[in-house]
């Protein structure tokens, strides 16, 4: 049986983070089953939800980061009832439904608030706005949660992306050739036009999302100078049950468009690391362990906006057993006979763990969000 994957003289280790704003639950139940099995990366890359979850990874020592994380999510999480008022799917997709526009009508204390005009500036006599919300709360969470500092020492390298609103390129702030601060994770999380623009050295940038998702391509973009392990944590999947209700298709068109990009990154790898193999028999080799968050089936179009205590524990309990599946995937894999191989966790096995929620298993202990 291998052995837990640690960076080392021969090998990297990046942590891949997507974005999807609440589902971004996974992402810290995932990254809580990884620091428990001891895995430390020297490397994480993140978008949106995922820069915001990276900057309190990189930017606090080890022992503090899951701490930091619970309290990101305790403070995003609304104070609602933690379970619907009935059991079944039905129940649970209004219990979800009611948050959702709790969160849209009050915003969240630590992330977005309404900002004005906003939502008014649709009225022909009402001033002219670009967003319904105002994300002044965020910098502030981010400016007590995160040592930004510690986060540009290189300790872990950081890179995130964003998009350019006026040319559409996609531009990467890395801690490598950046000073990475507030602003920047603030300009990757900003989902037009729910939450505004951020304008850094006079350019204008987004939530790189609606283009690319799942960043993972970035930590392949330069020529390998030792071997590679990628864990790769999506929060969208291109596999699902048949929708039967119009918000069924609306839930699986979203998650198609922000998963797509994904599998044409992964097929692109694997063509070019066949010719390298090819040409370089010899070359450092990389690894890529892709899992992807799979909707239970109360899940709402509108998820990315559904902060309730049901469903951020939910999602927190089905990231560790994902991460825990992937690892196991790594552990007993036998070595790849090529320069590149790629290991997922199984929709149906993921879907089950999305199915199963935080009453499915969770050990004591674990999924500390209330």
């Amino acid at each position: 049986m291998a052995s837990i994957p640690n960076p080392s003289g021969k090998q990297d280790v990046a942590l891949v983070l997507a974005g999807g704003n609440a589902v971004g639950a996974y992402l810290a139940g995932a990254y809580e089953q990884l620091h428990e099995q001891g895995v430390r990366p020297n490397w994480i890359i993140g978008a949106s939800v995922g820069a915001i979850t990276g900057s309190l990874l990189a930017g606090n020592a080890p022992e503090n980061r899951v701490e930091k994380l619970n309290r990101f999510w305790q403070e995003a999480t609304l104070p609602t009832s933690r379970m619907p008022l009935l059991p079944g799917v039905k129940s649970r997709q209004i219990y979800n439904g009611l948050n959702v526009a709790l969160a849209m009508m009050f915003g969240r204390p630590n992330m977005f608030r309404h900002r004005f005009p906003g939502l008014w500036s649709a009225l022909p006599w009402v001033p002219n706005d670009v967003a319904l919300y105002d994300t002044a709360p965020l910098r502030a969470t981010l400016e007590r949660l995160v040592d930004f500092d510690r986060l540009n020492s290189g300790e872990v390298r950081f890179s995130l992306p964003a998009i350019d609103l006026e040319t559409g390129d996609e531009v990467f702030f890395d801690t490598v050739k950046d000073r990475i601060g507030p602003e920047h994770i603030m300009a990757s999380a900003a989902i037009i036009p729910l939450f505004p623009p951020v304008e850094i050295d006079g350019r204008l940038f987004c939530d790189p999302g609606y283009t690319n998702n799942m960043p993972f391509d970035y930590a392949f973009q330069e020529p390998l100078q030792r071997d590679l392990l990628c864990i790769a944590v999506d929060l969208f999947s291109l596999r699902n049950y048949r929708p039967k209700s119009l918000d069924a298709v609306l839930e699986r068109t979203g998650d198609i468009v922000f998963a797509s990009a994904t599998r044409r990154s992964i097929t692109a790898l694997k063509r070019e690391f066949s010719l390298l193999q090819k040409h370089e028999p010899d070359g450092p080799s990389a690894r890529l362990l892709h899992m992807a968050y799979q909707s239970a089936r109360h899940e709402l179009a509108s998820k990315g906006l559904d902060f309730s205590p049901s469903s951020i524990r939910d999602r927190w309990a089905a990231g560790r057993r994902d991460m825990a599946v992937g690892l196991e995937l790594l552990r007993t894999s036998p070595s790849p006979e090529g320069r590149f191989e790629y290991l997922s966790v199984k929709p149906e096995d993921a879907g089950a763990a999305a199915e199963a929620g935080a009453d499915g298993g969770v050990q004591p202990g674990q999924n500390k969000v209330a």
